[in-house]
């Protein structure tokens, strides 16, 4: 076991990233600075890996109905992360969010980690844009690394996963948008502790994926699955739709495949389970 690596949160993405470090992972309730920093100190890692956040119980609007937990889980605990990474010169992994821009398809450029977060429509983003800054501040003095995911794809069927998801409805938009396939976003978050990177960077799959190209993929494979393709607006749900950049990453020396790269993969590999 890789004991220099410890894990917050015990949820999708926390487990996943347990299971391919093969490390710890903690199952204490973090509420408090000594919560964690006790929690920290009984395991001694060189690196902690923020898991932690709240999405809400159904979709991201539960975040307005929680304002509470969300503040805990986006803001507050990876705050307190960020202090004793600082006081114990130890290297924090925050997991974030691209769900942070505006972003206008006709004139926008992919968004780049330099680009300053503008979407304020959502309390769940707002509370990962406050989180950002905090963990910014603290970049010229401490080791800090923060990883943007957007929309997870994987291969095994799972609620969080975009493909499980998709499955399930009847009506799907047809936006391009930045997607993170989960066994890529694993190698690029080995390669990126590997090198000791700091800063921000996006975990994305190079591209956008319209989620009818994702279905078409399945139903290459299954049984095809059906569904109306609707126009965004008429979901009269508040959301971000965008394309991430990963020339940073790149530049890193880290080859990203295209979304569209995965897709036979990753749904041949799903309809084993």
């Amino acid at each position: 076991m890789n004991k220099d690596i410890l894990i917050f949160g015990k949820g999708y993405i926390g487990k996943k990233l347990q299971k391919a470090f093969d490390c710890n992972i903690t199952e204490k309730r973090i509420e408090s600075f000594d919560d964690a920093r006790l929690e920290i100190e009984a395991y001694n890692p060189k690196i902690i890996i923020n898991c932690i956040g709240y999405v809400g119980k159904k979709n991201v609007d539960d975040c307005e109905l929680n304002k509470g937990k969300t503040l805990l889980a986006n803001t507050f605990i990876p705050t307190i992360l960020g202090e004793i990474a600082f006081r114990k010169n130890i290297k924090l992994v925050h997991i974030s969010s691209g769900c942070m821009y505006n972003f206008n398809y006709q004139i926008s450029e992919p968004i780049i980690e330099e680009d300053k977060p503008d979407y304020f429509n959502l309390f769940y983003s707002r509370s990962k844009i406050y989180t950002e800054k905090v963990l910014e501040s603290l970049f010229g003095v401490a080791n800090i690394l923060i990883v943007r995911i957007r929309i997870p794809l994987d291969y095994i069927p799972h609620p969080k996963n975009i493909l499980t998801k998709l499955l399930s409805f009847k009506k799907v938009i047809n936006t391009p948008n930045s997607i993170t396939y989960i066994p890529d976003f694993i190698k690029m978050l080995e390669f990126l502790i590997k090198v000791d990177a700091k800063g921000i960077y996006n975990t994305v799959n190079k591209g956008g994926l319209k989620y009818s190209e994702l279905l078409e993929a399945y139903g290459k494979q299954a049984s095809s699955h059906s569904y109306d393709i609707i126009d965004s607006k008429e979901l009269n749900l508040v959301r971000t739709n965008l394309i991430m950049s990963v020339e940073k990453l790149e530049k890193k020396g880290f080859k990203v495949r295209n979304i569209h790269e995965v897709l036979e993969e990753c749904v041949n590999q799903y309809l084993k389970f």
